[in-house]
């Protein structure tokens, strides 16, 4: 159950194969798709939240590239903000370029568009039936060698897929229950900077926290950066330039959480405090106000009620085609927190409706910085040792007869 589980991760598979054919447009199915991600009646199981209140990281292959384009650009018209698109091998039917006889349908372009904080897209032309295009915006690898794989007249088109899933399962061999990744596609699929595939692909995901700001070339010299496909269109970390593609409306129903950052130390200590970054979008007129929560939590699953409110601060609308950006001091105290390991998430309200995100890094909670002390006495025929720490620190006890060697003599 979303509500029971220790992680927010939440796969959707959209089989549309009964319409994929001359009578039904990706512009058709994406606009079937994407009220059901805004429902939050769409799965009971959820409580009333709405899928779209999690980051969304959406992924097609060949017209599904098409298909989920079209999907950030609906999101994007309700003022959602999609964290990560990835298109393999993309083909719109009848558009871009592509003319596809005998189909006449004309599928949405692939687009990258304002609301994508980052896209990637993997591509081949070595197959002559079926290939995809590179999309300005994107971070593009153009995938030149995938002998091996799949077999047919469109092993290529295929490949491409198997080439992203082999970036996700890192086994060697690495199935997608149709073809495999084999050592020898591991040696000559990925370049060297991809390192089998292992530095490639998922590993650009929110999950696989690869550098979307890199300016790595992954296919050598003069090819894409991996920045370039980061949303440069604010300063959001990756650069400035116009590298996205402008929506034709924005009704702002949605408020964002774009990035969530803590910044400096992630080590802390009760009575100390934590600085988070934070960039957001709520495409409203100046003067409406939303709330921004955040929490400490033990997992990545909001929804699970094992979370505990740091603070709460109220936020501005930012208007049409701005994005405002604030930091935030969080306080850490042993009313609110535990020692050990936690994470930081912001929610995010506003027009009656929320969005979650986590920051990337773990913190750290200590019970106090300050060093255990050591009183000794002797009182009568016996030596006693007094230790003197704060609640929650362990404190181990060593001895030494020559102060080179030193072991254990108690722990408390």
């Amino acid at each position: 159950l979303p509500t029971a589980t220790d992680s927010g991760e939440i796969l959707i598979k959209l089989d549309w194969r009964q319409l994929a054919n001359d009578a039904y447009s990706t512009y058709q199915i994406a606009a079937a798709v994407v009220p059901r991600l805004l429902d939050p009646a769409f799965i009971s199981e959820m409580n009333g939240h709405a899928l779209a209140e999690l980051p969304i990281h959406l992924i097609g292959h060949s017209r599904g590239g098409s298909l989920v384009c079209e999907l950030s650009k609906l999101l994007g018209q309700q003022g959602v903000w999609v964290d990560h698109l990835t298109t393999l091998d993309p083909h719109p039917l009848n558009n871009d370029g592509f003319f596809d006889f005998p189909y006449t349908v004309v599928d949405a372009p692939a687009r990258t568009y304002e609301n994508v904080l980052f896209h990637d897209n993997y591509f081949q032309t070595l197959n002559v039936i079926s290939f995809g295009e590179a999309i300005f915006g994107a971070f593009t690898r153009q995938l030149t060698y995938l002998e091996g794989g799949y077999t047919g007249i469109t092993a290529s088109h295929s490949d491409v897929h198997l080439w992203y899933h082999g970036t996700l399962d890192l086994r060697s061999p690495a199935s997608d229950t149709v073809a495999q990744v084999t050592p020898a596609e591991r040696t000559t699929w990925y370049s060297s900077a991809e390192n089998q595939g292992i530095n490639a692909g998922y590993f650009y995901s929110r999950i696989g926290r690869g550098d979307r700001t890199s300016t790595t070339r992954p296919a050598g010299p003069g090819k894409s950066q991996v920045r370039d496909g980061y949303n440069q269109f604010w300063n959001l970390g990756g650069g400035t330039s116009s590298n996205r593609q402008l929506l034709s409306s924005n009704n702002g129903n949605w408020p964002n959480v774009i990035l969530v950052n803590s910044l400096g130390t992630n080590i802390v200590a009760f009575g100390g405090t934590l600085t988070n970054k934070v960039y957001w979008q709520w495409e409203r007129p100046a003067g409406n106000t939303g709330a921004m929560s955040f929490f400490i939590d033990d997992d990545f699953n909001p929804f699970n009620s094992n979370s505990t409110l740091l603070k709460t601060v109220n936020f501005g609308s930012t208007g049409t085609l701005n994005v405002d950006s604030g930091n935030v001091s969080l306080p850490i105290n042993a009313g609110n927190s535990t020692t050990g390991y936690h994470v930081i998430y912001c929610k995010i309200t506003a027009g009656g409706r929320s969005r979650y995100l986590y920051a990337p890094e773990v913190i750290d909670v200590y019970p106090s910085f300050d060093p255990p002390s050591m009183l000794l006495s002797k009182p009568i025929d016996q030596a006693q040792l007094t230790v003197i720490g704060q609640t929650g620190q362990v404190v181990v006890i060593e001895a030494s007869s020559d102060f080179v060697s030193w072991g254990p003599i108690g722990t408390n």
